[in-house]
């Protein structure tokens, strides 16, 4: 009889200690991991992404870190299917693995995958695109509440901040106008299967502490030279993977909308922002066992080990 695969995935807001967490249990486990943080795919970013260090590379085998540039166009779709192919070889090594990450899309992928669409006529988007430069997001939303308002109404109580994604509207868009159906038609059609068992782990930690960590990581990323791989960004700002936070606020303070001291007064706000919703969708993942990002590492794996046997 085949090994059970399992596969631990850590997740939990930003700055919470999940890189740490993940290089503990890969040892221990002697396993590998997978980083599913959207913004550490991209080599041009580093500072302002967060990405492990040196020192924590060498100290457990990371994939999916800085392996795109920021000139591909990289989906969710696309990870999907790398990281399960990745997964099927090193289950052949080990049948225990690691997906960390704080992009809850992208841990959806992997855990539980998504709805087969139809190809849509290139035209589509182009349109959309154009629509969206001339008339912005709000465009987009009126008409998403127009020809889908089922799934409008599902996003406005359940995943607000994707109605604000002009990239993920104009997909939905996308799928309905091209395909004559609404997108939440195609939702819950497709069966995906999975070789592996996961097991969720979640950090947490009460706000006061959570912020006061997202604080300390933005000022030593500008101790890091944030503002230096920004300024070397400019010229590729408007590319998809620069609109996020920490370069966003920078370019408008090198283009004199703002002081210095306000820009990274925004960054950590908007960090504290992205935090909450990142708790948000995490908290709605079924069959997670949340600890405190202080828990000692072997309650931890006494959890998992639990879960393995």
């Amino acid at each position: 009889m085949p090994k059970q695969n399992f596969l631990i995935t850590i997740v939990g807001p930003t700055a919470i200690g999940k890189t740490t967490l993940a290089i503990q249990l890969a040892n221990y486990y002697n396993c590998e991991i997978i980083s599913c943080d959207s913004r550490q795919f991209f080599k041009e970013m580093s500072i302002g992404t967060a990405v492990p260090s040196e020192n924590e590379l060498k100290q457990a085998k990371h994939h999916f870190i800085q392996n795109k540039s920021i000139t591909e166009n990289y989906t969710v779709g696309d990870f999907e299917i790398e990281a399960l192919q990745l997964l099927d070889q090193l289950f052949q090594k080990n049948n225990i693995q690691i997906l960390v990450g704080g992009s809850g899309l992208y841990v959806d992928a992997v855990l539980k995958g998504f709805d087969e669409f139809p190809d849509v006529d290139v035209s589509v988007r182009e349109n959309l695109i154009e629509e969206y430069q001339n008339n912005g997001i709000t465009f987009l939303q009126n008409k998403l509440q127009e020809l889908d308002p089922k799934y409008y109404q599902f996003l406005s109580e359940n995943n607000p901040q994707t109605l604000e994604n002009p990239q993920r509207m104009m997909r939905f868009l996308e799928v309905t106008i091209g395909s004559g159906t609404p997108y939440s038609s195609f939702l819950g059609k497709r069966k995906n299967i999975r070789n592996f068992t996961p097991i969720i782990i979640g950090l947490d930690a009460d706000r006061e502490k959570m912020y006061q960590r997202i604080n300390l990581r933005v000022d030593l990323m500008l101790q890091n030279g944030l503002l230096d791989e920004v300024k070397a960004l400019e010229p590729s700002r408007h590319l998809n993977a620069l609109q996020t936070v920490g370069y966003r606020e920078l370019f408008d303070y090198l283009d004199q909308k703002s002081t210095l001291d306000f820009a990274v007064e925004e960054i950590k706000k908007n960090t504290r922002r992205f935090a909450k919703r990142q708790i948000t969708w995490f908290k709605r993942t079924e069959n997670t066992q949340w600890f405190d990002y202080l828990t000692p590492i072997n309650n931890i794996t006494t959890y998992i080990n639990s879960k393995i046997q």
